[in-house]
């Protein structure tokens, strides 16, 4: 099984997380961290403030990796670094999503997150 590597950025402002809803492909509509692959030469926190600008317009400060999500989808193997980050500068501008929240630690679970996204949220509550 083919594995792809990513990163998601765990955005935190005013004790809120930020949280997007696929505009595109297979997962169109399911809830995720934004983020992305990681490409050839790149850290994952490189990739993350690559993928953040191109996806959000916002520059990020990347803080204290979370964990690495390992999940298996039906056609490959998502190897998930993740995040949590801050906002340097800018406002997020939605490139490649349909929509997005700024959720409060007790609202995450109301939204439709993706299966390899949802994970996570059991660690955010722990630390938030």
């Amino acid at each position: 099984m083919k594995t792809i590597k990513v990163v998601a950025a765990i955005i935190v402002h005013d004790n809120k997380i930020f949280a997007t809803q696929r505009g595109y492909g297979e997962f169109k509509g399911g809830w995720e961290f934004p983020g992305g692959k990681i490409e050839e030469g790149e850290t994952p926190e490189e990739a993350l403030v690559r993928e953040i600008m191109e996806e959000l317009e916002i520059e990020i400060q990347v803080g204290d990796k979370i964990d690495t999500v390992e999940y298996d989808y039906p056609d490959f193997h998502l190897s998930m670094d993740c995040f949590f980050c801050t906002i340097k500068s800018g406002e997020p501008v939605l490139k490649e999503h349909e929509a997005a929240k700024w959720l409060t630690a007790d609202k995450l679970t109301s939204v439709d997150w993706l299966p390899a996204d949802i994970t996570l949220i059991e660690k955010i509550h722990g630390i938030i």
